[in-house]
Parts: C-alpha cells; structure tokens; sequence
C-alpha cells in the first residue's frame, strides 16, 4: 500500500500529465484507501490499518494541492480563451497573468511536498561530543557545546539524558554522550556532525593572545531492537565502577558498563544510570545506533563518492563552524552563514542557523527532483 503511495507521488512529480489527470489519479487512488478503511475487515489487521492511515497521510497535502493547481489551471485556459477579445482582452489579461504566478508559487509548493524526505527525521538522537585540539580549552568548549544543545533542546521541549560523562579536574569535558528525546529531534540536530572551533582568549592566558581550540560533534539517529539487529555473540559486556571529577555526575558502585563490539571494536560505556540494568539497555542501543550509521556510510560510500548534499556529509573530520568570541560571531563554513549574536548560540538559540542549514539541503534535494 505505502509503495503504490510512492508511486503515485513519483508519477505526479514527473510532469507528464497534466494538474487534472495528476489530481484524478491522486484523487482516485485516495477515495480507494478511504473505501477500504470504511470496511470492518481492516480495523482486524493492524499492520494494513496503519499502511493505509500512513498512504492517506501523505496524499492528503498533495490533493489539496494539486486541487488548487487544477483551479489555477483552469483560471488560467479560461482567461487565455478570451485574450483576443476586443472588450475582455484586457481583463483576460489580468485574470490570465495572475492565474499563472499562482500557478508558479503552486509548483515551488509542490516541489517541496514531492522532495524526498529522511526517514530518520522523526528519530531520537544520540550526540557524542569529544574535546579536540587545544587542552583545557578544548575540554571546556566541549562542556559549552553541551549546554547548548541541551538549552535548545529545552526550548524544544524535547528531553536530554546524560550516558557517559568524563571530566577534567577543572570542570572541562573531555567527552560527552548523551540523549536528546523528543519528535523531530534529528531532523534539526542531524547538521550538527563534524568539528566545531572556537576562538577566543583563554582566561589563564597572560598576554591577551586568541587561541583557537575544536570539539568534535557525533549526531546518530536512535535505533531500537526491531530496527537494528546485534548479534550478542559479538559483543563482550564489562561492567566497573563509576568514576568522575571530583565525585559528581555519577555515582559510584559497580553499575557502569562497558560494551565492545568484538568484529568491528567499537566500544560504548555507560554510567550514568544508578541501574547496572538500564546503563546496560542504553550502551546496547547506542552501539547498535553506531552499528547503524557506520553501515549507512559504507552503503552511501558505494552508491557515489560525492557530497551528498551542500551541508555535509556529517563525518567528523569536516570543519563546520567557528565560534570567534572577541568579534561576537558565529559562522557557519558549510552555507557562509555568519551571525553576530554568539551569546545567544551558546544559550541554546539555534533555530536560525538550523533553519538554514534545513534550507541549503532542501535546495540540493529539490534540483534532484
């Protein structure tokens, strides 16, 4: 069912037929899934009950649309009809200019809602933030980036839960994993990938020269168990006692875990939860998240070696923003988006350079379709 979705929304976007005979099939293949989830039969298989609610969601959008297309359309033929009558020509003009930028902005409309979309938008997220080049400075930039995407992801009302939290004795941290919960989460967050610097004047520097430090970003979509299958076998599980800066952020008894995945030596603990039970649960989901995205690449690596988008590919070996705090800017290297309003970033305020990073890959799927 959800596949003959697709192809009726692959037909409409190929411009062979016209906004009428696109609208009938649309209209044709949506009066279908309401006819048969008027029938009591359905309601008895929910997995045909959820691919039919699913198909009537995604057409929904493109009937209406293509329904105001058809109406333009319509405008515009009947205006074109009497351009060359003496006593209307003028008025079949207007009606005939104005029916057909409509149509345009109509087409921009459809463009969007006929791109295709990720389908790991919805997923929760997992961040790993890792302090880089620049030592303590490094480490407590690594702590600031934290703090802002947890402010944003409040802002959000979105839920964040620390994993695995290591520190410096000065309060830096040397690396972060945590969970960002909530609807969308990596649709906004899935930008932030890559390395992060930072340029300012160190408060134990003397002589008021700028450093210039980085921290890595990590942004995985959250799998679970149906999604992503791990093999067991293959993993080695240790658990050992929690350890931090001065004692605080976690506890101390034998809870924390440590999982490695033997094949590939990925290796993910957890220590933040008091239950040996639930730290075990969250490094196994974020090994498999890990698992997932490492596949994903090796798959994306074999259909092309370009970027795939204008906004990166997410790798963490890529420079993707410097914070430069003396002249109180923000820049985004991957759109050349700059921004004047560096304290506001750090609070969390990041819905304008998201907006635009979403914009900027938007554009690059939208000249694919």
């Amino acid at each position: 069912m959800a596949e003959n979705t697709r192809e009726t929304r692959q037909r409409a976007a190929s411009g062979e037929n016209s906004y009428r005979e696109r609208y009938h099939e649309i209209e044709t293949r949506y009066r279908e899934i309401e006819a048969r989830l008027s029938q009591k039969e359905t309601y008895a298989d929910k997995e045909l009950l959820s691919s039919l609610n699913r198909s009537r969601k995604e057409l929904e959008p493109l009937r209406e649309l293509y329904g105001r297309c058809v109406e333009a359309e319509a405008r515009r033929d009947e205006a074109g009809a009497l351009l060359g009558d003496r006593e209307l020509g003028e008025l079949a003009r207007e009606e005939w200019n104005a029916a057909r930028e409509e149509l345009k902005e109509l087409e921009k409309e459809l463009a969007v809602l006929l791109t295709p979309t990720d389908p790991l938008d919805e997923k929760n997220v997992i961040m790993e933030i890792r302090a880089g080049v620049g030592g303590e400075e490094s480490a407590l930039f690594a702590g600031e980036l934290y703090r802002m995407y947890s402010m944003y992801a409040q802002k959000k009302g979105w839920n964040t839960e620390i994993a695995n939290l290591s520190e410096n004795e000065k309060g830096g941290v040397k690396e972060i994993d945590f969970v960002i919960s909530g609807r969308g989460a990596y649709s906004h967050l899935k930008y932030e990938s890559g390395v992060h610097r930072v340029q300012r004047v160190p408060e134990t520097e003397t002589q008021g020269r700028i450093h210039t430090s980085t921290a890595t970003v990590a942004v995985l979509p959250e799998m679970d168990e149906t999604e992503f299958e791990l093999n067991l076998n293959e993993v080695q599980i240790d658990t050992f006692r929690s350890s931090g800066a001065g004692g605080q952020k976690v506890n101390k008894t034998s809870s924390a875990i440590r999982v490695t995945h033997l094949p590939t030596g990925t290796v993910v603990e957890c220590q933040d939860e008091r239950s040996q039970y639930k730290n075990k649960a969250r490094a196994l989901s974020i090994l498999s998240s890990r698992l997932a995205q490492a596949e994903r690449e090796r798959q994306d690596a074999q259909v092309s070696a370009e970027r795939r988008s204008q906004v990166g590919s997410g790798m963490r070996n890529e420079r993707i923003r410097t914070y430069n705090f003396p002249q109180g800017r923000v820049t985004d290297h991957r759109i050349n988006l700059t921004l004047y309003k560096i304290d506001s970033v750090m609070d969390g305020e990041l819905d304008e350079l998201i907006a635009a990073l979403r914009a900027a890959e938007q554009t690059e799927k939208l000249k694919e379709v």
